[in-house]
């Protein structure tokens, strides 16, 4: 998946994240990028980035990744300061910006960076980073109406069908080139996320609904009147890829603290609870 997973999640950091200016978030006095798990306790707090407007993850402080953060800061022992942030152009920006340099404007980097894939490429692309510590394993998905979409094992059951979808993102970039563009003027795409999109499938308004899977899954989960599947293509990445988060390379006991926690998070059912609280199915990564 590679390279060609990250250009098409970037368009999806677009969609999500209203580029902002952080709000002069200098965390009120607070030293943030540190490199060992040492500093951080010393200071008493794990400051930690989150993406700005982006559910069922981070809207308005609150979401999935705010909770685990603060789970994460419980077991450690410390207290948690969010670092809101715009994403940048690509996850290399967000990377630099949030974890080993700190933006040009004057905020970050974080102690640690939530919702960052991990993926060899990304990896060896970034070598100042260590990626570690999976929480969630996360997919592209197509919610539909079953009244007027009772199967979906082929993009031709949508034929004639209005399709809610983000255009600047990764499924509305494989809707916009499915069947050779057979579905491009059934698609309805002035929508910020799958949220947005999903709400308006629930109101009638289409009878199908695409976006991640944690995104269609927050709004209507649980309603019968819906299914929720992956997408029925070939190029859909049906297999999902995993979200972790991300320090500084040269933190390494830092790291090893934060998978030994996220992995006893797992363990005990605490990560499925979280997502059980914002109606999404948890996948382990």
């Amino acid at each position: 998946m590679g390279s060609l997973l990250h250009g098409l999640l970037r368009a999806d950091r677009r969609a999500f994240l209203r580029h902002s200016m952080a709000a002069g978030l200098a965390l009120h006095g607070i030293a943030a990028g540190a490199t060992t798990l040492a500093a951080v306790r010393e200071r008493g707090t794990l400051v930690v980035g989150v993406y700005d407007d982006m559910p069922p993850f981070h809207a308005g402080g609150k979401g999935i990744d705010v909770e685990i953060a603060r789970a994460i800061a419980g077991a450690l022992g410390l207290k948690v300061s969010l670092l809101p942030f715009a994403a940048g152009e690509d996850m290399n920006d967000d990377l630099r910006n949030m974890v080993w340099k700190g933006h040009y404007l004057g905020y970050g980097p974080a102690d640690l960076l939530m919702h960052v894939p991990v993926d060899k490429p990304l990896m060896d692309a970034n070598p100042q980073v260590t990626i570690c510590a999976p929480y969630y394993h996360e997919r592209v998905a197509m919610a539909r109406s079953l009244e007027k979409v009772p199967d979906l094992d082929a993009m031709s059951r949508l034929a004639g069908q209005r399709i809610a979808v983000t255009g600047a993102s990764l499924a509305g970039w494989l809707l916009i080139g499915a069947d050779h563009g057979a579905y491009r003027e059934q698609l309805q795409t002035a929508f910020k996320d799958g949220c947005e999109c999903a709400k308006a499938l629930q109101r009638g308004e289409v009878s199908a609904a695409a976006g991640l899977a944690s995104e269609l899954q927050s709004v209507l989960r649980g309603d019968a009147r819906f299914a929720i599947e992956p997408l029925p293509l070939p190029r859909s990445t049906r297999d999902g890829w995993a979200a972790g988060l991300a320090v500084k390379r040269d933190g390494g006991e830092l790291a090893r603290a934060l998978q030994e926690v996220v992995v006893q998070l797992a363990g005990t059912g605490r990560l499925r609870e979280i997502f059980e609280r914002h109606n999404v199915d948890w996948q382990p990564a």
